[in-house]
């Protein structure tokens, strides 16, 4: 059995009546890449700080390394890597300086902290930077430069909190690459993210809303849980389509949704959707679940839950709950 390298009981972390972290139960094996996705202000970020040990949880119990979060606090913030959301380095330091700053930080010297200052820069691709500012690169580099500087320790744990954030496509692409590497060689690596379409990278993935694990399992698992199958219809005038199909103008579906620009209707196995009747001047596509699909029916499925004191309750048919609250951050959102 693969050893277990986190592991959660009733993690809740509270700030005066806030409930940022409810109840949470989970565990990670070892190598593994584990998912922890949500929309901004779910609890991603404040899970994640509680697991780095810099924050006290409010009551349960945490284990990451085999260390106890309420005992050894101290031990765990050197035996794990972290790379925050925001841009942790300095942009008046070069490259190099940063990278010799951090091994520093980490009790590096002599020749294993140079050799791990050329690891660093070959896996982030920044042979031939080592002198240019660290402010004035671009997010992809900066981005690989952070990830450089969270790793140069070799902790057997790395944390990645929304570190593809603001970067260009090519750049999360590359970012990932990295992230493999890691994992093969044996890093376990929990990363939050936003976005959906990093979910489909991860071992298993879990969902936080409101504080809350709503979803933990594998990809293909999560997909499977969702009953029917997808259509996707792209309509002249998407608006007036969905709100038929939601009055049972179309028959009766298990749910539809808008997706973007385009519907999604959710059909029942063995029931096929044609260009007829409301559907004749739309194009009809049978498409494979999306792990947005999934959140979206997540979230529904958990709409009479006391989550968020309520505030999942209007989550209706015509909700585009995946895109906007994934996609959108709010001014004062709290993680």
């Amino acid at each position: 059995m693969p050893e277990i390298v986190v592991q959660t009981e009733h993690l809740t972390k509270k700030f005066g009546t806030f409930t940022a972290v409810d109840d949470i139960t989970m565990s990670i094996e070892e190598g593994q890449v584990y998912g922890f996705l949500g929309p901004n202000g779910s609890g991603k970020s404040t899970t994640i700080r509680l697991l780095c040990g810099l924050l006290a949880p409010t009551s349960g119990r945490a284990l990451v390394l085999g260390l106890d979060l309420s005992k050894d606090n101290g031990k765990i913030k050197k035996q794990v890597g972290y790379m925050s959301q925001k841009f942790s380095l300095y942009p008046e330091l070069t490259v190099m300086e940063n990278l010799d700053f951090y091994s520093g930080l980490y009790g590096l010297d002599g020749k294993e902290k140079n050799m791990r200052i050329d690891q660093m820069i070959e896996l982030a691709g920044l042979k031939g930077r080592e002198d240019q500012l660290t402010g004035s690169l671009s997010g992809g580099w900066r981005q690989r430069l952070a990830l450089g500087c969270a790793i140069l320790h070799k902790p057997k744990m790395l944390f990645l909190d929304e570190a593809t954030s603001g970067v260009d496509p090519k750049a999360r692409m590359l970012f990932w690459d990295i992230i493999y590497e890691l994992a093969s060689q044996g890093t376990t690596i929990m990363v939050t993210t936003h976005f959906m379409d990093e979910a489909e990278h991860c071992n298993r993935v879990a969902f936080i809303y409101y504080g809350r694990l709503i979803a933990d399992n594998a990809p293909s698992t999560l997909k499977d849980s969702v009953p029917g199958q997808i259509y996707e219809l792209n309509s002249p005038d998407s608006m007036e389509l969905l709100a038929k199909i939601q009055r049972g103008e179309g028959g009766d579906f298990i749910d539809s949704y808008f997706f973007g620009d385009k519907i999604h209707v959710l059909v029942p196995n063995g029931r096929e959707m044609r260009k007829e009747g409301i559907f004749s001047n739309c194009e009809i596509q049978h498409i494979d679940k999306s792990m947005e699909d999934v959140f979206v029916y997540l979230v529904k499925s958990h709409a009479n839950d006391d989550l968020g004191e309520g505030r999942i309750s209007g989550v209706g048919s015509a909700t585009t709950a995946s895109s906007a609250s994934m996609n959108e951050k709010g001014a004062g959102d709290k993680k």
